[in-house]
């Protein structure tokens, strides 16, 4: 018995030190047809972004779902959620559709069960793909770095700047996210 609580003790300040990664898709993942000219979703480009930027963490990475956050629904969230709680670790961090970033944030701040866990959700506004026109490499590692040294509780990170869920926008004429008092 006390060698089985000392290996779940060791298991758990594993995963405490791990940081869990859920993709749901959004810009940072999209594809360009050249062909129709549509952005579309293929796969997750994290793990090729973390090997290229030599990340030496401890990440696990789970695709949730790849969707645009304009089309997520409350089903959507709800499963962002239930993975939230799921997960041993303490630390998670989230690419997600700029759009409805803001709204995705309220609902996993104003969720039970979620107390002590640092979450991070970070988008990008234009696709990884793009190569190095896009912000989704800067915005990964700078939500890299917050979401192991930010308190527990609920953050947007953009523009290389972190915010409280309920203190930022999207400013729909900058593309950048600003932070609002609530």
């Amino acid at each position: 018995m006390f060698f089985q609580l000392c290996v779940l003790s060791y298991l758990s300040a594993q995963y405490n030190d791990m940081i869990q990664v859920f993709v749901t898709g959004g810009t940072f993942d999209k594809e360009y047809n050249f062909i129709t000219g549509q952005l579309f979703f293929k796969d997750t480009h994290l793990k090729h972004m973390f090997e290229r930027g030599r990340c030496t963490l401890d990440i696990d990475i789970k695709t949730l779902m790849m969707a645009d956050s304009l089309e997520m629904t409350e089903e959507d969230r709800h499963i962002i959620l239930h993975n939230c709680r799921r997960t041993a670790s303490d630390q998670i961090l989230i690419t997600h559709g700029t759009d409805r970033m803001v709204q995705t944030a309220e609902y996993l701040a104003n969720a039970n069960n979620l107390e002590n866990k640092t979450i991070v959700l970070t988008g990008a506004m234009i696709p990884y793909a793009f190569g190095t026109s896009s912000d989704g490499f800067f915005n990964l590692g700078s939500a890299l770095a917050f979401v192991q040294t930010l308190s527990p509780g609920v953050y947007v990170v953009m523009n290389g700047r972190y915010f409280n869920w309920n203190e930022v926008k999207k400013n729909r004429t900058t593309g950048n996210f600003e932070e609002v008092k609530a």
